[in-house]
C-alpha cells in the first residue's frame, strides 16, 4: 500500500482581514468569523482552537482539520542591561531571525524591530547584517509572527493601558520593500483594530531607497517612512549603499516628496545616518546632508556606528557625534542622537545577523577577504 499524505493545514496567522474573510468562506462560514479569529490570534495570542470559546464546537473542530496557527519558534530570548530583548527566531526552512523589542520613556514606548528577510538582499558596507548575504524573503506570517512572539512574551494586546508593543519599525533584517508583497500585508495586520491596532504614525517602514515600491507603498498605506541616507553626496552613497547606484540621491529625495503628497496628514520623513568616524563625519558632510535635505519636512536620526569584526569602520567620539549634531542645529535642522540600545547582546543598529544559507555567495567573499587581509 501506498501511504497518503496528510493535507497541508492552512496557516492563519499571516492572514489579513480579507484573506481571512476569504478563508471562512471557502469553508463554508460566515465573513464576520474573520474579526473573531484575528482577535483571538492577535490580541489574545492563541494558537489553540479548542480554546475559542465564541466559536462553536463543530467549527472548532473544523478548523483543526483544514487550519494551524503556526509562528515562528523562540531558539534564544535574551535582555540586555538597559531593559532591551532580543529574540531569536527559527523560521521555516531552519534560518534564523532576529527581532528586538527596545523600551523608553520609563517602559510607556516599546518599540519593536522587525525583519522582513533572511539576511538582506542588499550589502551595505557598514552593516554586519548584509556581510551575512543573503537566502529568502520573510512570509508575511513570519513577519508578523514576530510581533506575536514578542507580544505572547511580554503580554496580551487587550491591556490596552500597557501595551507589551506600542511601535513597530521595520528595521531588522532586510530591505523591507524588497519583500514587498509580504511586507505590506503583515503591516496591514499592524494597523487593523482586530490586530494589533497601532496607529500608521506608529509604524514605520525603513528603506535604503528602492523607489519604485516606495511610490507603490505610497498608493497602498500611509505609514511612517524612515530612509536610510548615510550620506549627502553620490560618489560616498555609492560606497556605503551600493543600491544608490541604482536609485542616486536626488532621485530618492524626489520619491520621498511624492510619499509625503499622498499622506492625508502633516508628516516627516526620518532621515537615518550612521556616523562613521573619518567617513561622514566632518562639517562638510552635515552642511552637504543639509542641502540635500533643504526642501524635504524631515529629521534626522544620527546612529553613531556600531562595530563588527573586520567592518574597516571605527565609531566616532562621542563629542564628535555631538558636535555633527551642533553642525546640522546650526542648518536649522532637527538631529537627535539614537542611544545605543543591546549592544551587550548584539542587538544594536546594523549588528543583528541570524543563520542564512547565503544563496549570493556574499558571506563566503567577505569570509576570504578576511582572511586574504590578515595574510
Amino acid at each position: 500500500m501506498t501511504a497518503t499524505t496528510a493535507p497541508r493545514l492552512t496557516n492563519l496567522l499571516g492572514m489579513t482581514r480579507e484573506e481571512m474573510e476569504a478563508f471562512f468562506l471557502s469553508i463554508g462560514e460566515k465573513k464576520f468569523r474573520a474579526a473573531q479569529m484575528l482577535k483571538w490570534i492577535h490580541i489574545e495570542g492563541c494558537d489553540d482552537f479548542a480554546a475559542m470559546t465564541n466559536l462553536s464546537k463543530a467549527l472548532r473542530t473544523r478548523l483543526t482539520e483544514v487550519a494551524e496557527i503556526r509562528g515562528p519558534s523562540v531558539v534564544y530570548e535574551g535582555s540586555s542591561s538597559d531593559g532591551t530583548r532580543k529574540w531569536v527566531l527559527e523560521v521555516e526552512d531552519g534560518s534564523y531571525v532576529e527581532t528586538v523589542l527596545i523600551p523608553a520613556d520609563n517602559g510607556k514606548r516599546r518599540t519593536l524591530c522587525v525583519s522582513s528577510q533572511v539576511g538582506c538582499s542588499l550589502d551595505c558596507s557598514f552593516c554586519s547584517t548584509g556581510k551575512q548575504g543573503f537566502q529568502r524573503n520573510l512570509t508575511a506570517a513570519e513577519i508578523i509572527g514576530q510581533v506575536w512572539v514578542a507580544q505572547r512574551s511580554v503580554g496580551p494586546r487587550r491591556d490596552t493601558a500597557n501595551r507589551p508593543v506600542t511601535n513597530v519599525v521595520m528595521m531588522g533584517m532586510g530591505e523591507p520593500l524588497m519583500n514587498y508583497d509580504n511586507v505590506v500585508p503583515a503591516m496591514k495586520l499592524m494597523l487593523d483594530d482586530d490586530g494589533y491596532g497601532l496607529s500608521k504614525r506608529r509604524v514605520t517602514l525603513s528603506t535604503s531607497g528602492v523607489v519604485p515600491m516606495l511610490d507603490k507603498l505610497g498608493d497602498e498605506l500611509d505609514v511612517s517612512l524612515a530612509v536610510s541616507l548615510h550620506a549627502a553626496n553620490d560618489e560616498l552613497r555609492n560606497e556605503l549603499v551600493p543600491l544608490n547606484r541604482k536609485y542616486n540621491i536626488r532621485t530618492l529625495i524626489d520619491a520621498c516628496h511624492r510619499y509625503l503628497a499622498k499622506c492625508h496628514d502633516t508628516r516627516q520623513v526620518t532621515i537615518e545616518y550612521t556616523v562613521i568616524k573619518d567617513v561622514n563625519d566632518q562639517q562638510v558632510h552635515a552642511e552637504q546632508l543639509a542641502a540635500v535635505l533643504e526642501e524635504l519636512p524631515c529629521k534626522i536620526n544620527l546612529i553613531p556606528f556600531n562595530p563588527f569584526p573586520h567592518s574597516g569602520y571605527e565609531t566616532p567620539s562621542r563629542n564628535q557625534v555631538m558636535r555633527f549634531q551642533q553642525w546640522l542645529y546650526d542648518l536649522g535642522y532637527t538631529a537627535m542622537i539614537r542611544s545605543t540600545r543591546g549592544d551587550d547582546i548584539d542587538a544594536a543598529c546594523g549588528q543583528l545577523v541570524g543563520r542564512v544559507k547565503d544563496r549570493t555567495k556574499r558571506h563566503a567573499r567577505y569570509i576570504q577577504s578576511i582572511q586574504i587581509d590578515a595574510d
